[in-house]
């Protein structure tokens, strides 16, 4: 078995050169739908969320102070999708493996997307507000309700808008769809689960996770949360994550979860073009285009 798995890994070269651009254009419409998740996500963050009805009695739980973002907004995206692509990078430059370069990107890319669709719909759905909702709607303490009971806010609209978002916590969401995302490659790579033994490789796989998780509990921590968002968030995007990675690769625990889906094919294709034998590993489509002409010659 893991004969076969070294020459796997020593059979053939594929380069962002050699293959890159038929790779590219094999999925252009993933990369399309990418497009659409952003100008969805734009728009969701656009509209204004459901204010929910919010009487005196409620106002219990919702008196926290307004604290500033112990991890803030423009950090999310740094660690959660460009961290993960400078360790994508660097197994390329090792590797030489422009399927694991782009499949990686690309799961990386729909697991952060989706749950962001997935997190900033369900938001402006709930509409719960969020534990300093008090201080959003009344900045000078001053409480006023209308005759139903319900709140009537002269804060900011823009505090207001965001008072109404806390379920579930968007900053939890993308740092498991990302780090989870990267939990599980790594756990790939790195043969994390190849029956040996070694408990320690444990550490790497769980390190960012643990980071995610200390973002969760800063967002209790900063009072923007309950920890019910965070706890929702935590798992829509660990799952999101697991579905976009299996995509791509095998499971972590697969004999050949060290690669993705892609890599192999290009394998087996090159093994089955015998009259090339030293034409370099293609994608599905070149080869398969290959096959049929010589078919056609025959």
């Amino acid at each position: 078995m893991f004969q076969a798995r070294a020459n796997h890994e020593l059979e053939c070269q594929h380069t962002i050169k050699s293959h890159g651009g038929q790779l590219a254009r094999n999925h252009k419409h993933d990369w399309l739908i990418l497009i659409l998740l952003v100008i969805i996500e734009i728009i969701l963050n656009i509209v204004h969320p459901f204010y929910r009805f919010v009487g005196q009695d409620m106002m219990t739980d919702l008196k926290y102070p307004m604290k500033d973002n112990t991890v803030p907004v423009w950090a999310v995206p740094l660690y959660a999708v460009l961290l993960p692509i400078v360790i994508f990078v660097l197994y390329y430059i090792r590797r030489r493996d422009v399927y694991d370069l782009h499949h990686s990107i690309l799961g990386l890319l729909f697991a952060v997307l989706i749950t962001g669709v997935l997190t900033d719909a369900i938001k402006n759905g709930v509409g719960r507000p969020r534990p300093d909702f008090f201080w959003r709607c009344f900045p000078d303490g001053k409480d006023e309700y209308d005759r139903w009971g319900n709140v009537v806010c002269h804060g900011k609209d823009s505090d207001i808008k965001e008072g109404h978002k806390s379920f579930p916590s968007g900053h939890t969401s993308w740092s498991f769809a990302g780090l989870g995302f990267l939990a599980l490659y790594l756990s790939g790579k790195i043969k994390c689960f190849d029956r040996k033994g070694h408990v320690a490789k444990l550490c790497i796989l769980f390190l960012p996770i643990l980071a995610a998780c200390l973002v969760g509990v800063s967002r209790v921590d900063d009072y923007w949360h309950h920890w019910q968002d965070v706890f929702a968030g935590g798992l829509l995007g660990l799952v999101v994550a697991t579905f976009c990675y299996l995509q791509f690769f095998p499971a972590p625990y697969h004999n050949e979860g060290w690669g993705p889906y892609a890599y192999f094919r290009a394998v087996e294709e090159s093994r089955s073009n015998s009259s090339r034998p030293t034409q370099p590993c293609s994608d599905g489509n070149t080869m398969q285009g290959l096959n049929q002409q010589q078919s056609a010659m025959k």
